[in-house]
């Protein structure tokens, strides 16, 4: 999906991602407004994959973030993160992947990314 087109540091970075989003239960993959697209039950997305996206020249990846995550991280390491456009509002994180972030560090990044849309679990019923 979208790989043969992509420069080879793309393509390595998006199959890195498409492992640990994947490995994530209830996790797909499609094509949402021309980029990569992960979704958990195929309703609620929780990460995007870009490159280059309207010329700005990053290899990145927008993600759900839990509150305050976004303001924290784009504050404190604007060279890795950063406020991305159009989910800003949604408290959704920037994350660089062509600067110096571990591939550890973008897995805890999306697994959070997951785990803040994942739906809850339903709640048992009480005993009375």
């Amino acid at each position: 999906m979208v790989v043969a087109a992509m420069p080879v540091a793309s393509r390595a970075a998006l199959i890195k991602v498409r492992r640990i989003c994947l490995a994530l239960p209830q996790t797909t993959e499609r094509l949402s407004h021309g980029a990569p697209t992960f979704f958990i039950r195929e309703k609620r997305s929780f990460a995007t994959f870009l490159n280059d996206f309207h010329g700005d020249g990053r290899l990145a990846l927008w993600c759900a973030a839990p509150p305050g995550v976004q303001r924290a991280l784009a504050t404190a390491r604007p060279e890795q993160f950063f406020v991305p456009p159009y989910v800003a509002h949604l408290g959704w994180l920037g994350v660089r992947l062509d600067r110096d972030l571990s591939w550890q560090e973008i897995e805890r990044v999306l697994q959070d990314a997951y785990v803040t849309v994942s739906p809850r679990a339903p709640r048992g019923r009480t005993a009375r």
